[in-house]
């Protein structure tokens, strides 16, 4: 089997990886690859860097979460920029622990899980690979077993500094097994993996009761006492706590605030030293990073409570809200999706688009600036062109609430809304109204959505069905217009010809005759009039059209209908209204005649072919259309 074939080599490729050797041999590859003793918080930064990192207009972009976190960009160089750079290159945020803190599924877990897999796949690489004191349950670093009294030569002659000490275990080893022969000592090449404990470790809080602090920091093997004689002997001793496993690599502590203290306290001496106390022995020392999470209730209580104060400060709190990008919360639906059962049920096209339009609205606030509504701000935020906005008002307006988007609905109850419209219907087929619906209908079945957050989310539902409603017409509109964008193409055109000679006080010439013509005045008003121009406008709009293809040319860009938003919506609209009675009858009739029928099949072919639909939804959504323009 191709499978059984593509396993062998896998396990082939590792065989290869493998290396072992003494200290000595060690020391000979640092000479040449001296990245190999990088920390843990350098190996982290450095593999997301590996991967790319692109600037664009002023914000990175890091190709290692793309694809996997969607639209949490300036949470994502926070991290990466604020906390994981500093930290590699040994500045004092490294001493601190990293707290994410958001609301519930807005990405989390998801970025810590993507950090553990991404190491463990990053130690197979030359760049990210890890060596260490061979049979030792910590995989400590080799270069420990330099002494510190000629730790400063070290650092001269390979420009690597040591830190951290040898430990107790290791300690013994080399007397007794190396006769303290450093350079004898065998050290070999390790992969993380968290299936393994090996470089990742995983910590989550249980009863405190029951809970004992040996999951975090070992514990003594009893049934050892009798043969080494002491609860002192490092051999008497398990190295299998979380924070002895995830030596080297990281460690998630997850719902970190939910934990007793006594396991937060063994923190603050890792973090701020470097080393923690296990047993009976000196402390241990322990390079890793460390990862906790929790939503902003707990942090809100903990933060009040004095007695924190001090693990407090020895935290980076990074918050991790929800997403606030139309676009991107489409493509976090489409990713669940994919990952699921339901991949091969057909989603109508905007049926994402809508259902994500209701969440983003549950997360955004009311601004109290420049009478921006939702809806325009949650278009503006995704990039979009807003009437009487531009991009420029992004930074204001972001930094009108710092909260924004840590409150909401979670993708999870849209993805749970989707699944349950599927079973209910056994259904092959979903659209926007069938996901609206499921939305309204899961909101009282929902625990912690308020009568007051109940009424506001189905406003916002409302919302969203409107723009739906905005959005299918002008679907069943571009399929019901032969050539679309040619007929959108020649009207922009000829709106074009006519506004140049009316800024120019100059005349047409007639294509036909080759006679001298004033601009057709009721053409352009019937395209203006679409958007709301009024009569005193009119001149300031046709200038400003002018301006713009002016800037264009200057630019050695190609002017289209689609370059200027509004008057891309006035030919959309105009030529609709053209064809508003010819759709309203052929889409609404019962008894269609010949050449209605004809026409309906050439539409719902132009749906199915052109713009994704498939038999059921494009023959819904000409039906729903039809009910739209017959009211």
């Amino acid at each position: 089997m191709d499978i059984l074939r593509k396993a062998k080599g896998y396990r082939e490729e590792q065989e290869k990886l493998k290396w072992e050797g003494t200290l000595a041999d060690y020391l000979e590859l640092l000479k040449m690859r001296p990245y190999l003793a990088q920390s843990a918080h350098s190996r982290v930064y450095q593999m997301i860097k590996d991967q790319g990192i692109e600037e664009i207009e002023g914000k990175k972009k890091y190709q290692f979460f793309q694809d996997h976190i969607f639209g949490l960009e300036e949470a994502l160089e926070r991290l990466v920029e604020e906390y994981l750079h500093p930290a590699a290159k040994r500045l004092d945020v490294r001493k601190r622990i990293l707290l994410l803190m958001g609301p519930v599924s807005g990405g989390k877990s998801t970025l810590v899980t993507l950090l553990k897999r991404g190491l463990e796949a990053y130690t197979l690489t030359d760049r990210g690979a890890v060596y260490a004191i061979k049979g030792c349950p910590m995989h400590e670093d080799p270069l420990h077993l330099i002494p510190q009294h000629l730790r400063a030569d070290f650092e001269q002659e390979f420009g690597i500094r040591i830190e951290g000490h040898l430990s107790p275990l290791n300690t013994m080893r080399l007397e007794k097994e190396y006769g303290d022969r450093i350079e004898d000592v065998m050290v070999e090449r390790i992969f993380f993996s968290e299936d393994k404990r090996k470089g990742i470790g995983t910590f989550s809080p249980s009863d405190p009761k029951s809970q004992d602090i040996a999951d975090l920091t070992g514990s003594i093997d009893f049934s050892t006492i009798a043969e080494f004689g002491s609860e002192s002997d490092p051999r008497a001793y398990r190295f299998d706590g979380e924070l002895n496993k995830a030596n080297r690599g990281m460690m998630e502590f997850q719902e970190m605030l939910k934990s007793d203290e006594k396991f937060l306290w063994h923190l603050l001496s890792l973090t701020q030293e470097g080393n923690f106390k296990a047993g009976r022995f000196a402390l241990i020392s322990a390079d890793e990073l460390i990862v906790a999470h929790t939503n902003e209730a707990e942090y809100r209580s903990f933060i009040a409570n004095k007695k924190n104060e001090a693990l407090h400060s020895r935290m980076i709190v990074m918050p991790v809200p929800y997403n606030l990008k139309l676009s991107e919360e489409e493509r976090i639906y489409q990713k669940m999706i994919q990952e699921s059962d339901m991949k091969n049920v057909h989603i109508a096209p905007h049926t994402l688009r809508v259902a994500s339009m209701f969440t983003i609205l549950t997360r955004l606030k009311e601004s109290t600036k420049g009478n921006i509504s939702l809806l325009k701000k949650m278009y503006l935020y995704d990039g979009q062109t807003v009437d009487g906005f531009s991009e420029a008002d992004l930074p204001e307006l972001k930094k009108e609430f710092n909260d924004e988007g840590m409150s909401g609905v979670d993708p999870r109850y849209v993805i749970n809304r989707i699944s349950s419209t599927i079973i209910k219907k056994e259904m092959t087929a979903i659209n926007a109204l069938d996901v609206l619906r499921s939305l309204k209908d899961g909101l009282d079945a929902h625990p912690s959505i308020t009568k007051e957050n109940k009424a506001k989310y189905l406003n916002f539902i409302s919302i969203a069905r409107k723009e739906y409603d905005e959005l299918a017409k002008k679907e069943v509109q571009k399929a019901f217009v032969y050539s679309y964008e040619e007929s959108a193409k020649t009207l922009m055109d000829n709106y074009l010809d006519n506004v140049e000679s009316f800024c120019n006080k100059s005349k047409l010439e007639d294509p036909l005759t080759g006679e001298e013509m004033q601009p057709d005045e009721k053409l352009m008003r019937s395209i203006e009039e679409q958007i709301g121009i009024s009569e005193n406008a009119k001149k300031a709009f046709r200038e400003e059209i002018l301006i713009r293809i002016s800037a264009y040319a200057r630019k050695g860009k190609k002017f289209d209908y689609q370059s200027h938003e509004r008057l891309r919506e006035a030919i959309q609209k105009k030529l609709f209204a053209d064809l508003k009675d010819v759709v309203k009858i052929t889409t609404s009739t019962k008894t269609p005649d010949e050449q209605q029928l004809k026409k309906m099949n050439e539409v719902v072919a132009t749906l199915i072919d052109t713009y994704g639909y498939n038999s059921t939804s494009a023959n819904d959504l000409l039906r729903y259309v039809g009910s739209l323009l017959n009211r």
